[in-house]
């Protein structure tokens, strides 16, 4: 028995590395942290701290925060500084409510040794989205803001966030161009909707038409920032969203690699860049100590949820990510961010998974 049991661990782990999902705006949070404490302390008034009372105020379900408190630790959560990242696709510069997130990811930090788990959840997921409202979860944040999104987040997921960090993708374009570009192979089937979407983005940050440059050919080749975040940005190819993903991974591998060889200059802009652009429930003393502590900090491994999921019309909600037995799949979220954990689902997951199972039924999916 305990051969098997450790042979589906094993079967677990390797499943989960297979579907590893990095989402661009997870990548350059974690970048910004480890540039240095000296330069966020530096330039740490640019960004929107100011609105740790309300967040702190999102609901925490009673029976998650009586694990979180047990004694007997066995759902393996305490010890855990969990956060929410979100990145949204902002025409105007709102991070707040009426924002779309086109990026949420939850962040799991140990405490101990220092080691962040990511786990994003896909924007389409079909979910509660507050007040017993059924929808894709991007509906979250642009109905009620952050808080909402993080009151969705713990009541699908049975998660104690209370803190969150928001970001646009016009940081992506600046850091980008701050680093001198990236090389990216393009394939023949990317072009068209890579320069489709240099339109869309440099209206959404502000970039005149005129200084779009279309990407002619196929192969190996530098984007510039606009370029690189509107190849982000392609899900109409083989592989929707999914693949976007993969394209988001490739872009900031190389921004971050790149931050991590360049001069003190370089940094500098990156920061001037990104700070303003950042809205947070963390006050600047956290993010001061947070900073001071980033290379201690270990990217652990990253996924998508739901892990098991099929794709439909969901009614009024449309095309939907929805998840193949919600409830085992919150499970395994738990079991991907705190190991060994004898989580078992609270009577809100339960009820959450019955309601998707009836309207996936109703649905024909």
């Amino acid at each position: 028995m305990a051969n098997r049991r450790g042979r589906e661990s094993a079967a677990r782990r390797a499943k989960r590395k297979r579907r590893r999902v990095l989402i661009f705006v997870l990548e350059m949070i974690i970048l910004v942290g480890v540039l240095g404490a000296l330069l966020v302390v530096l330039k740490l008034d640019k960004a929107d701290t100011g609105n740790k009372e309300s967040v702190i105020n999102a609901k925490v379900n009673e029976e998650v925060a009586e694990q979180v408190e047990a004694e007997d630790n066995s759902w393996k959560m305490s010890g855990y500084k969990n956060i929410a990242l979100f990145g949204v696709d902002s025409r105007d510069g709102n991070l707040d409510k009426g924002a779309r997130t086109d990026t949420i990811i939850v962040a799991s930090l140990n405490n101990e040794t220092g080691d962040i788990n990511l786990c994003s959840i896909f924007r389409d997921t079909y979910l509660n989205v507050g007040n017993d409202t059924y929808n894709k979860a991007n509906q979250a944040y642009a109905k009620g803001g952050p808080e909402q999104a993080i009151q969705m987040l713990n009541a699908n997921l049975d998660m104690d966030i209370t803190d969150y960090i928001t970001v646009d993708f016009k940081a992506l374009v600046d850091m980008i161009d701050d680093v001198g570009g990236v090389e990216i192979d393009i394939m023949d089937e990317e072009i068209h909707f890579l320069n489709d979407y240099q339109i869309g983005t440099a209206e959404a940050i502000g970039v005149p038409q005129s200084q779009i440059v279309n990407v002619a050919n196929a192969g190996l080749q530098t984007l510039n920032g606009l370029q690189a975040t509107s190849y982000c940005r392609i899900r109409y190819t083989k592989g929707d969203d999914f693949k976007r993903a993969e394209r988001q991974r490739l872009v900031l591998t190389q921004v971050a690699e790149k931050a991590r060889t360049a001069d003190v200059a370089t940094l500098n802009e990156i920061i001037d860049d990104i700070l303003p652009k950042v809205k947070t429930s963390f006050s600047k003393a956290d993010l001061v100590e947070y900073a001071s502590h980033a290379t201690s900090y270990n990217i652990g491994e990253s996924s998508g949820f739901p892990f098991e999921r099929v794709t439909g019309n969901m009614g009024k909600a449309g095309s939907s990510v929805v998840a193949d037995n919600f409830e085992a799949n919150v499970v395994e979220f738990h079991r991907f961010l705190f190991g060994d954990s004898e989580y078992t689902p609270s009577q809100t997951v339960v009820g959450i998974s019955e309601k998707v199972a009836a309207d996936r039924i109703k649905n024909g999916l």
